[in-house]
């Protein structure tokens, strides 16, 4: 085999996972997986959001380095699932350089997502935690408004402004605007629980997660920079919120508070996260999949919370369920975890402490400001600690029942 374009052939398949939203230990994992496959006598790769490399040693002992550079990509896991079924037939299957290669552009010229459901994914998303949030029927169709024009407008901007912080900086102050002046007009009667559910469309969910999920992994670089890439944008969209508010001097707030139904919230919430996994490219019975376990996952914040008012516990606990369920689903699947993790996680994304820790800062209210830093903080905290609960859990499962689960360094 030509080992050269056989390296290259893994590189293009690694470049296409992490552009398309795989975690790092994912990544590393499948090209050990594959190097090992292909007979390599020792491997080496270095991962993180924007590089990587790979050093393998071939059967005859010839040393071959090369090094990706990769441009940031927006999350498409129905790519990064059959990329990743495209691996198991790689580690199975060892086709040479050629085969490799047409297997990898089978993949990535998979039919794109039809701009239709595109659309829906945002009305799904952005007015469905507008309702979960406490908007009235008056703001929801605000909200399915709005959402369309960040659908919209977000297309065209992202093919121009590739910094995300400036983007969501725009995002932010049109959909503001738009809310401010329904309000005005009196086509809405709740602005600020309108733009929760609009920040959920642009809130990095993928990065926070990834972030967390790379640090518990031991992976402090990568981890760190997707939180840093989130806390960006983050800041994207408190700005943008800021300038909005200050513009128009809005003083008035009716405070962050959910629907008064339980009942209504789990069904908002659940089509909420249906419509973030199609805004997330998930295709198929996978997508059903991601709002049971969004259904879930409130379900059982809801319960821990009745039980035990502390918004830490059922955070965790939620956190917890989430987790595991994810880990039960890539194993019935053959997907990757994240594909069922990220969609369902985003009940217990704290958007709304986000949003009025910057209202906070603009109406000079520093002991509002200090407190919604300190549950969002918390929050943040109780989603790790699940996480690397069932990390710790599922390792063992894994080891227990003797079969690999992250390989390392060969």
């Amino acid at each position: 085999m030509n080992y050269y374009k056989i390296v290259q052939g893994i590189l293009d398949i690694g470049e296409g996972m992490l552009r398309s939203g795989a975690e790092n230990f994912r990544l590393e994992d499948s090209f050990y997986r594959m190097c090992r496959s292909y007979g390599f006598v020792k491997s080496d790769v270095f991962v993180i959001p924007s590089n990587i490399q790979v050093t393998v040693e071939t059967p005859e002992g010839e040393i071959i380095t090369q090094i990706r550079h990769v441009n940031g990509g927006e999350p498409n896991f129905d790519r990064l699932d059959y990329l990743n079924n495209l691996c198991r037939y790689v580690c199975q299957n060892t086709p040479d350089e050629k085969e490799l290669h047409e297997k990898y552009l089978e993949v990535m010229n998979r039919p794109k997502q039809k701009r239709l459901t595109r659309y829906l994914a945002g009305i799904m998303g952005g007015t469905g935690f507008a309702v979960f949030f406490g908007s009235n029927t008056k703001d929801a169709l605000v909200a399915a408004v709005v959402s369309i024009l960040i659908v919209y407008v977000g297309d065209l901007l992202s093919e121009r402004e590739d910094n995300l912080m400036v983007y969501n900086t725009l995002m932010a102050f049109m959909g503001e605007l738009i809310i401010i002046l329904a309000s005005r007009v009196g086509l809405a009667d709740h602005p600020d629980r309108i733009m929760i559910g609009i920040v959920m469309l642009l809130i990095s969910g993928l990065s926070t997660t990834n972030g967390i999920r790379d640090i518990l992994q031991s992976d402090f670089i990568s981890g760190f920079l997707h939180i840093m890439s989130s806390m960006l944008g983050a800041a994207g969209i408190a700005f943008g919120i800021a300038i909005a508010l200050l513009m128009f001097h809005e003083g008035t707030t009716d405070t962050f508070i959910l629907n008064h139904s339980i009942l209504i919230q789990l069904i908002s919430c659940t089509i909420a996260c249906t419509g973030f996994a199609w805004w997330f490219k998930i295709r198929g019975i996978q997508v059903v999949y991601s709002g049971i376990g969004a259904f879930f996952t409130w379900g059982i914040y809801v319960v821990v919370y009745a039980i035990k008012p502390s918004n830490f516990l059922a955070t965790l606990m939620g956190a917890i369920f989430v987790a595991f369920y994810a880990f039960v689903m890539s194993r019935v699947n053959k997907a990757p975890s994240t594909i069922f993790l990220t969609a369902s996680v985003f009940p217990l994304i704290p958007g709304p402490n986000l949003y009025y820790l910057m209202y906070a800062c603009v109406a000079g209210d520093i002991s509002q400001a200090f407190g919604e830093t300190v549950v969002l903080f918390a929050t943040c905290l109780a989603i790790a600690f699940g996480f690397i609960i069932v990390d710790v859990v599922s390792r063992s499962i894994m080891y227990g029942m003797k079969r690999e689960y992250h390989l390392r360094k060969m």
